[in-house]
């Protein structure tokens, strides 16, 4: 990893020569800069003078090796993995403060290319304490002003270390994120349009073999795969301009019983086709502070969810209550439940479980992604309460006032 030189151990010129080069650094250095000449000559004979190759460690995190290192000529780089926080080029310090303290280093240093190192171990610094106990007052009053400003470095450490943290986890959601998109694009919007395309292709070339009510039935599949293809179609492309930042909100009063019998108006054929009851109990002056936009798919998304996994013959209402400031709407459905595993992971991209509704019907999980977004970006909130064959309960609350920051 290294190659050690000898120490100073010749005689005559050469070994003067070294010794005054080095009390020269010495001087240069803090730490040393008010001892005597004396003690300095001292510190320079009891220098270990290494050389380390680019790339080479000088030591790792957690080392207990107890050392300073003054750069005679080269340049190293403090750093955690790939992360650098700091570079010392030549007559700069490092590991000083092992000199009075023996924990574990901090960090990793590194030669960022060929390097001369001097070092003093502490064991070596201790003993000439010990003989001229007239340099300890010095360095350690210079180590205990350099000490302030390296817990000020640690804190910078420390923060550095919490922001990479967050950008690896924003890398991994941004993965799971991608993952989810191309999927969806290569298998549930490819699998819709490639059953559109055979059913119409079929039907337009037989057209004639077929009487009107298989005609009827062609067309009204044809419908049904178009509608649904279109509503995953209209998600897919509001969550990926969530992702991009490009969707931007625009929050005013909006009377959400309107936007709730909007949305069972358009969903009444597929509650009609499984003999679903669908309704809502919420007045006329039901009313939130929030996007109209976002708030009406998270209405459509939360009651196609009750119709595609309730029993034909079954029931689904909309309801709210008020809550101080808030309302809290809730989609109800005596279908075949959630268990509670899947129900931890129903608002997560990175494992958002799908499931075939009672009619067959296909989903990807990316509406319920889409709502928690969209409740959440108009400050309000949704959990979900659920048992196996005993049906579903959404609930998501929105602030009823716009919020009056304080001065």
């Amino acid at each position: 990893m290294f190659s050690n030189l000898r120490n100073i151990g010749g005689s005559g010129a050469n070994e003067e020569k070294e010794i005054l080069e080095r009390i020269n650094i010495l001087k240069s250095v803090s730490i040393f800069s008010e001892a005597k000449d004396s003690v300095l000559r001292l510190v320079a004979k009891s220098l270990e003078k290494q050389k380390f190759i680019a790339g080479d460690i000088i030591f790792k995190k957690g080392d207990k090796h107890r050392a300073l290192y003054i750069i005679e000529n080269g340049l190293v780089k403090v750093h955690i993995d790939e992360h650098i926080f700091a570079t010392f080029s030549n007559n700069q310090i490092f590991g000083e403060y092992s000199l009075i303290d023996s924990t574990e280093r901090s960090a990793t240093v590194s030669a960022i290319k060929d390097s001369h190192v001097l070092v003093l171990e502490q064991s070596t610094f201790k003993k000439i304490s010990l003989k001229n106990p007239e340099i300890t007052d010095g360095v350690l009053n210079s180590l205990v002003n350099r000490l302030r400003k390296y817990n000020e470095f640690e804190k910078l450490i420390t923060r550095q270390k919490a922001e990479i943290e967050k950008q690896r986890e924003e890398l991994v959601s941004l993965n799971h994120t991608k993952d989810k998109f191309f999927s969806i694009i290569a298998h549930d919007l490819k699998n819709p349009f490639s059953t559109v395309v055979s059913l119409s292709e079929v039907l337009a070339t037989d057209f004639h073999d077929f009487d009107d009510e298989k005609r009827l039935e062609f067309s009204v599949l044809i419908n049904q795969y178009s509608n649904n293809t279109y509503n995953l179609l209209e998600n897919l492309l509001q969550w990926a301009n969530v992702q991009t930042g490009r969707l931007k909100k625009h929050p005013d009063y909006i009377n959400l019983s309107k936007i709730v019998n909007e949305n069972i108006e358009l969903l009444k054929g597929n509650a009609l086709n499984k003999n679903i009851s669908l309704e809502s109990s919420l007045d006329e002056k039901v009313f939130a502070f929030a996007d109209e936009q976002m708030i009406n798919t998270v209405i459509r998304n939360l009651i196609s969810n009750a119709i595609k996994f309730t029993q034909v013959g079954g029931n689904v209402k909309i309801s709210h209550k008020f809550q101080e400031n808030k309302v809290q709407i809730f989609v109800k459905d005596d279908g075949i439940g959630i268990d509670e595993e899947d129900q931890k992971k129903l608002f997560r991209i990175d494992s958002n479980p799908t499931t075939i509704g009672t009619s067959e019907e296909k989903g990807t999980g990316l509406g319920l992604i889409l709502c928690q977004e969209f409740i959440q970006a108009n400050k309000g909130s949704i959990s979900v309460y659920s048992e196996i064959d005993k049906g579903s309960e959404f609930c998501f609350i929105l602030p009823v006032e716009k919020e009056i920051r304080k001065s």
